[in-house]
């Protein structure tokens, strides 16, 4: 067995998320070596990630491993892993929309998509939801363009627009984009406490609550809500319980937990007022039992989804109606500022039918070269 403890590696940003990006050839077949060497790169299990490239922090312990396509119609292979901080464990239950942002540059980067100029549209099957993502990413002499005027909030600065469409997103998890078969479904607790939620699986699966159901207002900031630990114990048993009725294994990534309220006049994390008129919902997103510090796009997809559902939890929030039958665009105010999707759906018989979602994101290259494991990793695998 080959013991390598040098390995190529990029550290890319993709929208509010910064990931380790990894060709999979680098890697091992085994599962049980791969993940070690893994874990072992990002410096878990420990709260710091002192020892590795990890950041410390949910947003940026995140791994994309890359390779050539394997099927026709598309052009790269994209997993996402979810790296553990505190606990060793790559969770690839689910996919992450903004590190996906960053798959086609580092494809093109990588010569796995020959480059076109103005714009090279890179498919992209994420194995995690076996769905396709296509990536339209600025190009110009030959390169990737990663400077730009284009801005999202939760992110410095300004970059190159890049468009992210998440094509038939739905059933990615269950098979089906109502796994119960109803728009607002009861969860009932252990406790007997009862919550409504609209349970939609595309992108990820998440389940939406409404705030004042759990005694919130919509415009809590991480801060304070990482410090209630009783509302946190709450939000992850209404997920856990979710999670049972649709069917699914235990995941500390999914099913997402979302509560939502009507729009509100509130203060970004860093202070910025955002009005009450420029936003369609306010939404909070829990990512790994802590309040997303931004709000994540595979929040985004099923939530722009039940904006046009009659009688969900979301459409109920809505500050104004869709317009037109089964397309809206959806802004979201969340801890760091607005978000912007886009749903287009079309009826076939009694059922709707989700063509696409469709974001914006900046992303960016940060580093390239190898990073160094210790031999120890290969002593402790049986």
């Amino acid at each position: 067995m080959s013991r390598k403890t040098v390995f190529p590696c990029t550290i890319m940003r993709g929208g509010t998320s910064k990931g380790i990006f990894l060709m999979n050839e680098y890697l091992p077949d085994s599962p049980i070596l791969r993940d070690r060497i893994i874990l072992a790169i990002f410096g878990s299990p420990d709260i710091r990630q002192i020892d590795g490239l990890g950041g410390a922090d949910s947003l940026t312990s995140k791994l994309a491993l890359i390779s050539p396509a394997k099927g026709p119609d598309r052009d790269v292979d994209y997993t996402f892993g979810a790296v553990g901080i505190d606990r060793p464990f790559v969770d690839y239950s689910a996919n992450c929309g903004n590190i996906s942002s960053a798959v086609g540059p580092y494809a093109i980067d990588k010569g796995l998509v020959p480059p076109k100029e103005p714009f090279s549209t890179v498919r992209i099957f994420n194995t995690n939801t076996r769905k396709m993502i296509h990536a339209k990413i600025p190009i110009k002499k030959g390169r990737v363009i990663f400077d730009g005027d284009y801005t999202i909030d939760g992110v410095p600065g300004t970059g190159a627009k890049i468009e992210l469409s998440f094509m038939d997103p739905g059933g990615a998890v269950t098979g089906r984009l109502l796994p119960t078969g109803r728009v607002v479904d009861e969860v009932v607790l252990e406790t007997g406490e009862r919550f409504d939620a609209t349970i939609i699986d595309a992108g990820n699966p998440a389940a939406f609550i409404r705030a004042k159901d759990v005694n919130l207002d919509g415009t809590e900031v991480p801060l304070a809500l990482d410090q209630d630990v009783e509302k946190r114990i709450l939000l992850e048993a209404i997920r856990h319980r979710v999670g049972e009725m649709i069917k699914i294994p235990k995941s500390p990534s999914i099913p997402k937990i979302i509560f939502v309220s009507p729009p509100q006049d509130y203060k970004t994390s860093n202070g910025t007022e955002v009005k009450k008129d420029q936003i369609d919902i306010l939404a909070r997103s829990l990512a790994l039992g802590k309040m997303h510090k931004t709000f994540p796009i595979t929040g985004s997809i099923p939530a722009a989804i039940a904006s046009i559902l009659p009688g969900s939890i979301v459409n109920e929030a809505l500050r104004s109606a869709p317009k037109g039958d089964f397309e809206r665009k959806l802004i979201i105010g969340h801890p760091s500022g607005k978000f912007e999707v886009e749903v287009r759906a079309k009826r076939e018989g009694d059922k709707i039918h989700i063509v696409s979602c469709a974001i914006s994101r900046t992303a960016r290259k940060i580093m390239e070269g190898r990073v160094y494991i210790s031999k120890k990793v290969y002593s402790e695998v049986q």
